[in-house]
C-alpha cells in the first residue's frame, strides 16, 4: 500500500502523523511512503531523517493526495485538504465529526473511508485518544495558571499559593483521563482541587489515589454549581465517545463565579462542555465573557508536539500496519477495536453517535463489512 503523511496546516499545530521511526516500520512491511518535505519539522524530524528511514519525500499535499491509498494525519482535515480526498481513499486521523457538520458533510461527499483515533476501542477504553488525553490533562493546567495572571486577564492568583496565603480552588468537571492528569498536575503544584464524576467507581478509584490531596464529588447539579462559584479555575473535562459533550456550565452560571476566574475547556474538540465555549487557537487562545476568562484551544497537546507525536505513533502505528498489511476491511474483520473507529464509509455515517447528533442515516460497520 501506498501511505503518505502530510504537513499539518491547523494553526500552531506541529505534531505529524508519522514519524521518521514509524516509517521505516511501514517500509519494513514493504509498503512504500511518501512525506510531504518539511512535515515533521516541528517535531525535531528533518527530510534527511525521514530519506533515511524509507520514505519519498514530495513537494505538496496536492501530489501526496493524489497519489497515496492511505493518508495518516494527526488533526481533522482542514477544508483544502478535504477537497482532495477522493473515493475509496482511507483516512486515518483525528475527526471529531459530531460538533463539525461541516467536515462531515464534506467527508461524505468525498467518497473516502474515514477512521477516527478517537473512537477505536481497546481494553474497555480509547487507546488512541488517551495519550493525547493525558497531554491535555496536564496542559490545561499550565494554561490555565497562567491564565489566571492578572496580566491574562485573570485573577492574580497563584496556583500553588505561598506561606500564609490560601491557594487557588480548582474544580475538575470529569475523572476520567483528562480529569486526572488535570487533577494530578493541579495537586502536585499545591493547589485545592476537587474532582467531580458521576460514577461512584470513579470516584472510589480518584479518592484512594489522591487520598487527602484532591478532594470527590457526585456530579450533580447541585455540587457542580457550587463547585463552579468557588472555583478560581474549572477544567472541562468531560467526553461522550464520539458524541459532542453535554454543557454542563451554563452562562447563567457565570454570574455566580469570581471575577477573573478561569474556564479551561478540555472538551473543545467535542464541541465543549461550557455554554459558552468556543474554539480558540494558539495564537490566541483566551477571550472573557461576563468577566470570566475562557481558555479553549481545539489543539492543545500541538504545542508540545514532539512529546505528542510520539505518544501517538505509540498507540496508532499498529493500526496503520494491520491496514497496510491487510487492507482496512480485512484488518477490521480481525479487530473489532479497530471498526469501531469506523465514522465515514463511500458516503455513509458509520458511528451511531455522529449520525444521531448530526441528523444522518446510520449504517452499521457490520453491514458494511458484510
Amino acid at each position: 500500500m501506498r501511505v503518505g503523511t502530510p504537513k499539518e496546516i491547523k494553526n500552531h499545530e506541529y505534531r505529524v502523523g508519522l514519524t521518521p521511526e514509524s516509517v521505516r516500520e511501514l517500509v519494513e512491511h514493504g509498503h512504500e511512503v511518501q512525506v510531504e518535505r518539511s512535515a515533521g519539522l516541528g517535531i525535531g524530524a528533518t527530510d534527511e531523517h525521514y530519506r533515511e528511514a524509507g520514505a519519498q519525500l514530495v513537494d505538496s499535499a496536492e501530489q501526496l493526495f493524489a497519489e497515496c491509498d492511505m493518508v495518516v494525519k494527526v488533526k481533522e482535515p482542514q477544508a483544502v485538504e478535504r477537497a482532495m480526498l477522493r473515493e475509496g481513499q482511507i483516512l486515518y486521523t483525528y475527526l471529531h465529526l459530531a460538533p463539525d457538520p461541516e467536515q462531515t458533510a464534506d467527508l461524505v461527499k468525498s467518497g473516502a473511508i474515514c477512521i477516527a483515533y478517537e473512537t477505536v476501542t481497546g481494553k474497555g477504553g480509547l487507546p488512541l485518544l488517551k495519550p493525547m488525553s493525558q497531554v491535555a490533562g496536564r496542559m490545561s493546567i499550565q494554561a490555565g495558571a497562567t491564565a489566571l495572571e492578572k496580566a491574562h486577564g485573570g485573577r492574580g492568583v497563584l496556583l500553588g499559593g505561598v506561606p500564609g496565603v490560601s491557594p487557588a480552588k480548582v474544580a475538575v468537571i470529569g475523572g476520567g483521563v483528562v480529569g486526572f492528569n488535570a487533577a494530578q498536575m493541579a495537586a502536585g503544584l499545591g493547589a485545592d482541587v476537587t474532582i467531580l464524576d458521576r460514577d461512584p467507581d470513579v470516584l472510589e478509584k480518584l479518592g484512594n489515589y489522591f487520598e487527602a490531596r484532591a478532594k470527590t464529588r457526585f456530579s450533580n447539579v447541585a455540587n457542580l454549581a457550587e463547585c463552579v462559584a468557588e472555583a478560581d479555575l474549572v477544567i472541562g473535562a468531560v467526553l461522550i465517545p464520539g458524541a459532542a459533550a453535554p454543557k454542563l456550565v451554563t452562562r447563567d452560571m457565570l454570574s455566580t463565579m469570581k471575577p477573573g476566574a478561569v474556564l479551561a475547556d478540555v472538551a473543545i474538540d467535542q464541541g465543549g462542555c461550557f455554554e459558552t465555549s468556543h474554539p480558540t487557537t494558539h495564537d490566541d487562545p483566551t477571550y472573557i465573557v461576563d468577566g470570566i476568562v475562557h481558555y479553549c484551544v481545539a489543539n492543545m497537546p500541538g504545542a508540545v508536539s514532539r512529546t505528542s507525536t510520539y505518544a501517538l505513533n505509540n498507540v496508532t502505528l499498529p493500526h496503520a500496519l494491520r491496514i497496510a498489511d491487510l487492507g482496512w476491511k480485512e484488518a477490521m474483520r480481525h479487530d473489532p477495536d479497530l471498526a469501531e473507529g469506523l465514522n465515514v464509509w463511500n458516503g455513509h455515517i458509520t458511528y451511531e453517535a455522529v449520525a444521531r447528533d448530526l441528523g444522518y442515516a446510520y449504517k452499521s460497520v457490520a453491514e458494511v463489512l458484510d
